[in-house]
């Protein structure tokens, strides 16, 4: 509201004008007549004898009346400084005359924060110093010998954080300001002793010791901010240089009011760098406990989280330089696949290479698999808030992809030229440059190492030999396989050699369509046996080994390898029962249209009794098998397929598609546990146990098969002797025959050549009862395990339910939790002692029933047959 003395008088009255209307325009003002008369007084002021208009004589009663407006003054108070004094700090020129004091000790000096100030009375006489020209004191404080001169010439060294004449530092926090000034230059040398502190703080802060990349370029931020605020410095100085050399002697104050530099204007032009210094400081004291992400995300909250847009600008600023260490670091990991983080500033960590120790003791490098899931590991705490989480994972993924592919595929020459080729700087604030670049290196580095993993390393040729050899999908080889190693297998353990195992597995392969798969993937397929066990046989321990290499160890990691060595076993265990049946069975149609189709009225009911439950269990074995293969395996490899056949495929989804791919197959295979609640026994070794009870019962139907063989001899021989007198030698021969014919197909010990009635009586009743344990032990487990699966969320398991449950002729139960079972527990309690001691043996009679009779089958099968044929001729 104050109009320059240099203007025109035209000027000056339009001014006033426009002025004026805009004050009588405001809405919010009841007293402009007060304001304009204050503004009056404050701009007429005599600059003679530092007496303003105000300062003229009222009435007694201390008001002044103007149209209506009364405006009240109060006497001052001996004990506060006058009005004239408060007018003069806060005038347009700034102050005209230092306010006296009351005297004080010489000695004392008083900090920033002191306000208890005593004002001496007005009258009192200033002396001038001796120093200073006698034009620049003539309102100079007596004791202090200060003018407002004096205190700007040491302002310049104030605000660099050195002492001065008359202001001087008695710490790195505290200011000394002289004993003797008002309140008003109190308040001022307050606000500009803020900057002088702050910055000898952030001068410590400059010359700290480094900690770290980003800490360094937050450190170098600051130095070029306290460069540019000693520029600042350096100007000021000169202005107040300029304006004390062109003082007027002759004027108040020296003239220093009228050449334009007070102590008020020193801070106005100084409140931006005090706020650029506070900002500094406050960053600065959240560096100490922060470091790399962290620290760039805290100083980027001032930026998005500030109202104030000096602050935000300010903070933008600072990130320029703080971040290129950050950025740096970001190119070198997309670009060239290296992290170059000496101080763990970086979200990506790389954490120390496993080593491991061979028998030997000889140290090597970890497998592949710790190259690509071990040496990174993303850290979520320090992903900066510059970027998002996912672009973060992004960049992790494509730097480990990269570096991968220069150890893991050996293909380092690739990723140098693509380094040569895409590498770009990159900077802060260049949003749309770096999203577009990272995008580009995603797509450019997965493409290239699903290439090499695919027509380098033949991982999908890998994942279908697995599914072909392992997982029996190659029905004409397994199929080959099992008939040539059955007579094998059926030997002890201890008798069983890699080597034969070998060249029965290569016969397999030249005998099937296996043979016209690549050299690289059967030599890779291997069998091998596993730990022996006391009374294991060859069925027990043989296993298919397939190898895997690095880098397809990525993929098809140990514990895969584990995975599919579990369901081969699996798998290959059901093969072997469904091959002991069909034999059985095979064996049974053939003696129906010979010896069995003369056999008397004792054995045929059992025999029709055996077809039936065989022809059961085989239609288990077949939907088991079918269920497993086809509903299971089939459906979970379409679906492998189509996750890894995707355009925007990564390793990593490589890596999970196959995992969930095993565990799908372990878990609806009836490998796992159920889910439908706490039970005993899970489906593995339900499934287990009743396999073993179908070997049993083929065992038992051998012998069966023996004694009939034995009872039509013996009734034959009768007929003989009572009919036709046959000659002895005759009677030795077809005894002979006979004898050879039951040794080879029992596995009990051989009968005699001619049963007597009571030895019939005592054997056909023990294999009566034995068929019949074992047919109720086979279908109330089959009731449990159909039970079991109707009660699965999984529909695929339920449909196997359906499937061996179709025409209703179990009863599906279901198993109560443990420790709650009272009621069904009858059901099992009323087998009898004796079936319970077969169920226990069963493993053992497996063993050796399976032996004798195999063996004895293995060399003799034709011979036996033809005898059998031979002997229905003559009977009949």
């Amino acid at each position: 509201m104050v109009l320059n003395d240099n203007l025109g008088d035209n000027e000056k009255a339009t001014r006033a004008s426009n002025l004026l209307s805009r004050l009588i325009g405001q809405p919010v003002l009841s007293q402009k007549w007060a304001i304009l008369h204050l503004l009056h007084d404050l701009a007429e002021g005599d600059p003679l004898n530092g007496r303003t208009e105000s300062d003229a004589p009222r009435s007694d009663s201390g008001s002044l009346h103007r149209n209506g407006i009364q405006v009240t003054e109060a006497a001052p108070s001996p004990e506060q400084p006058p009005q004239r004094a408060l007018d003069d700090a806060f005038s347009a020129s700034g102050l005209r005359q230092l306010p006296t004091r009351q005297a004080r000790p010489s000695s004392s000096r008083e900090t920033i924060g002191s306000r208890d100030r005593r004002y001496q009375p007005r009258n009192e006489t200033p002396v001038p110093p001796p120093d200073v020209p006698p034009a620049l004191v003539t309102d100079t404080v007596a004791d202090t010998k200060l003018t407002e001169a004096s205190l700007l010439h040491d302002i310049p060294f104030t605000l660099q954080g050195l002492s001065s004449t008359h202001l001087s530092f008695s710490s790195r926090t505290t200011l000394d300001l002289p004993p003797t000034l008002p309140l008003p230059v109190v308040s001022l040398l307050n606000k500009l002793a803020e900057p002088s502190l702050l910055y000898r703080v952030l001068s410590d802060v400059v010359d700290a010791p480094d900690e770290g990349l980003v800490a360094q370029s937050l450190r170098s931020a600051i130095r070029l901010e306290l460069r540019s605020y000693l520029g600042l410095i350096a100007t000021l100085e000169g202005e107040i240089r300029r304006a004390i050399a062109t003082a007027n002697p002759n004027e108040s104050r020296g003239g220093i009011g009228k050449a334009g530099v007070t102590l008020k204007r020193c801070m106005v032009w100084t409140r931006d760098a005090t706020m650029g210094l506070r900002l500094m400081s406050l960053m600065a004291e959240e560096a100490k406990s922060r470091k790399g992400g962290q620290l760039i995300t805290t100083i980027h909250t001032f930026s998005t989280s500030h109202g104030d847009p000096f602050v935000a600008a300010f903070a933008e600023r600072m990130l320029v330089q703080i971040t290129r260490p950050f950025y740096e670091m970001l190119r070198q990991w997309i670009y060239d696949g290296e992290l170059s983080d000496p101080y763990h500033e970086f979200f990506v960590h790389e954490q120390r290479s496993k080593v491991e120790v061979s028998e030997g003791g000889i140290a090597r490098p970890a497998p592949a698999t710790s190259v690509w899931e071990d040496k990174y590991r993303l850290e979520d705490d320090m992903v900066p808030s510059i970027i998002t989480e996912e672009f973060a994972r992004k960049i992790f993924l494509i730097g480990k992809s990269l570096n991968f592919i220069r150890y893991g595929c050996g293909d380092s020459a690739w990723v140098e030229a693509y380094c040569k080729d895409a590498s770009k700087e990159l900077h802060y604030g260049d949003t749309a440059t770096l999203e577009t670049s990272i995008d580009k290196a995603y797509k450019t580095t997965m493409a290239r190492l699903i290439d090499l993993m695919d027509n380098k390393f033949k991982l999908f040729e890998h994942l279908r030999a697995l599914k072909s050899y392992i997982l029996l999908g190659q029905g004409d080889f397994i199929a080959l396989l099992m008939e040539s190693l059955a007579p094998a297998l059926e030997r002890p353990a201890g008798t069983q050699y890699r080597h034969a195992l070998t060249s029965q597995l290569e016969h397999a392969v030249r005998g099937s369509n296996a043979q016209y798969d690549s050299a690289d993937i059967l030599a890779r397929l291997d069998a091998r046996l596993l730990e022996l066990a006391h009374g294991d046989i060859g069925w027990d321990v043989f296993t298919l080994e397939y190898r895997i290499d690095a880098p397809v160890d990525v993929v098809i990691t140990a514990w895969a390898s584990r995975q599919y060595l579990m369901v081969f076993n699996f798998l290959w265990r059901i093969k072997r029962v469904e091959f002991a049946l069909g034999s059985t069975w095979r064996r049974c149609m053939t003696g129906a249209r010979g010896v069995l189709a003369s056999v008397d009225n004792k054995p045929s009911g059992d025999w029709k009794n055996a077809r039936c439950c065989i022809a059961e269990m085989i239609h288990f074995v077949n939907q088991l098998q079918y269920y497993i293969l086809f509903e299971v395996i089939e459906a979970r490899w379409a679906e492998l397929q189509k996750s890894i056949t995707k355009s925007d495929a990564t390793l990593d989804d490589l890596i999970k598609a196959h995992t969930k791919y095993l565990n799908d197959i372990t878990h609806k295979g009836l490998l796992g546990k159920p889910k439908s609640g706490v039970r005993e026994e899970g489906f593995t070794h339900q499934i287990h146990y009743l396999l073993k009870t179908m070997l049993a019962y083929r065992d038992a139907v051998d012998g069966l098969y023996s004694y009939s063989v034995a009872d039509f001899t013996r009734r034959q021989e009768q007929s003989a002797r009572q009919e036709t007198g046959m000659a002895a030698a005759q009677k030795k021969r077809r005894s002979a025959l006979i004898e050879e014919h039951a040794r080879a197909d029992s596995p009990f010990p051989a009968a005699p050549a001619t049963l007597s009635s009571a030895s019939s009586d005592s054997v056909l009743p023990a294999l009566r009862q034995r068929l019949e344990d074992l047919s109720k032990s086979f279908r109330s487990r089959v009731n449990v395990l159909l039970g079991d699966l109707l009660a699965q969320p999984d529909a695929d398991m339920k449909f196997l339910a359906t499937v061996m449950n179709f025409n209703n002729v179990y009863s599906p139960k279901k198993r109560l939790r443990a420790g709650n079972r009272k009621t069904p527990a009858a059901s099992i309690k009323s087998r009898s002692s004796k079936e319970t001691k077969d169920d226990v043996s069963e493993g053992a009679k497996e063993v050796r029933g399976e032996k004798g009779n195999e063996e004895a089958r293995s060399g003799k099968g034709d011979a036996v047959e033809g005898a059998k044929e031979k002997e229905a001729t003559e009977a009949q």
